[in-house]
């Protein structure tokens, strides 16, 4: 099915204050999606404690657990997001290495890109979420793979300055990261529709031949994305759906599908803005880095498995929480970083995530049509009634000549009534001196 382009868009709303936190509200912004209850803590005044106290995911989710066998040392992970501050104090060192697709920021990608609506500050919250490494022995904000590395792509969401639409620029970012060594990708953006660009098969595909997980965000509920968007709806990508901090399914902070593999925390989390204040945030884009450092974690453990063998064990390990599993509100459970990198699980032996696109790419792509009409359809004024028009002028000759139409409707059924009328003459004639042969003679008759 041929599709428009959709731009990636990200909204801009009012967040409200926490009395837990210290500061005042900002608004943040979320790709495709909305930030709710976003409160600013300022980096001075809070104390150490306070910062790793809201991290409630680390031992709720296993990730302090998970640390006693790896903290994701030797991984790299590309952040396809709006660019990282790398001078951020929990990012130092963090960020190796960068790129900008939008020609809007630094060539190494640690410029945050604002779009048209908002700042550019998205990417550095999402990379600190992930690979963050504190301010010191127990203070800052420390993600859950806090050995890791990070490429930083910068992309212009929702920005008309660039002259490379965003679709190209996802594009674009995935090989350049694939290329620059990504282990793992992470896109907490969603493009708000369930169809992608075929430009993004050959991209996501290149990912995928060159043992790359992707991990993409399902979308948030509250910005109006109910339904799980791309590149969420990608087979072969890991999605990540979100849940509240009683583990139950976030309305407002994310959507729904059939293609979530598995759910993390998404509501109240806690990351670094490019000013080094922290702010505390909502949404799928936040529940993504969580599970991309995951799967750093996993790839450190086990640098022998294929990407398909590191999905599988995230995926087997999931806590099922008791809910019903695999369902569209939270794929096949809750992620539990412990279990993933220290449970046994038996070896993949589904599809891998080529062998899925692929598939799909084979199955849909051959079949599509235009659906789209090149003009807007609108609906047709009413037209007067108006007098017969009159016949075109024409000779003798050529009021004669036989056509399709004279055929059909003149000559074919007078042909038919003078053919029928003979044949009804002969018949009669026929009868007629049938009869006057066989009829009876009066005299051959006496009266009784």
């Amino acid at each position: 099915m041929t599709q428009t382009a959709q731009r990636v868009s990200r909204r801009r709303v009012r967040g409200s204050r926490v009395t837990a936190a210290v500061g005042l509200a900002l608004a943040t912004t979320l790709f495709g999606g909305t930030v709710a209850g976003s409160v600013l803590l300022d980096a001075t005044a809070a104390q150490a404690d306070q910062i790793r106290d809201l991290q409630y995911w680390l031992t709720d989710y296993g990730f302090t657990e998970a640390w006693n066998t790896t903290r994701g040392a030797g991984v790299t992970v590309a952040v396809i997001d709006s660019g990282i501050d790398g001078s951020v104090a929990e990012l130092a060192g963090v960020v190796i290495g960068g790129t900008d697709v939008s020609g809007l920021g630094s060539a190494d990608g640690q410029t945050p890109v604002a779009g048209d609506d908002d700042d550019g500050e998205h990417g550095t919250l999402v990379a600190s979420l992930l690979a963050g490494r504190g301010t010191g022995e127990g203070t800052g904000l420390i993600g859950v793979a806090p050995e890791a590395s990070i490429l930083a792509v910068s992309v212009g969401f929702g920005s008309t300055r660039s002259a490379v639409s965003n679709d190209d620029q996802i594009a674009q970012g995935i090989r350049w990261a694939v290329d620059n060594g990504a282990d793992v990708i992470n896109m907490s953006l969603t493009r708000n529709t369930l169809y992608w660009p075929e430009s993004w098969d050959d991209a996501f595909l290149y990912a995928f031949k060159n043992d790359v997980v992707v991990v993409a965000a399902a979308g948030n509920r509250g910005s109006g994305t109910t339904e799980v968007g791309a590149p969420a709806t990608i087979p072969g990508v890991l999605t990540v759906a979100g849940v509240d901090r009683n583990k139950s399914a976030s309305f407002d902070a994310s959507s729904q599908g059939i293609t979530i593999a598995v759910a993390a925390p998404s509501e109240k989390l806690v990351g670094v803005l490019p000013d080094s204040t922290y702010v505390q945030w909502d949404g799928t884009s936040a529940a993504t880095p969580l599970v991309s450092g995951l799967v750093a974690l996993v790839r450190a453990a086990y640098p022998y498995l294929d990407a398909a063998g590191v999905m599988n064990r995230i995926i087997a390990t999931a806590n099922p929480n008791g809910h019903s599993v695999p369902s569209p509100i939270y794929g096949n459970g809750l992620i539990d970083a412990a279990a993933a990198v220290t449970r046994y699980v038996a070896p993949a032996t589904g599809a891998t995530p080529t062998e899925l696109l692929t598939e799909w790419i084979t199955l849909h792509r051959r079949a599509e049509i235009a659906v789209v009409p090149t003009e807007a359809p609108v609906a047709e004024a009413p037209v007067a009634a108006a007098a017969d028009p009159a016949l075109p002028a024409q000779n003798v000759l050529t009021a004669w000549v036989p056509n399709q139409l004279t055929l059909t409707y003149i000559s074919l059924p007078l042909a038919v009534l003078v053919g029928f009328g003979i044949l009804v003459t002969l018949v009669g004639i026929g009868a007629s001196r049938h009869f006057k042969r066989i009829r009876p003679n009066p005299k051959d008759f006496a009266p009784s």
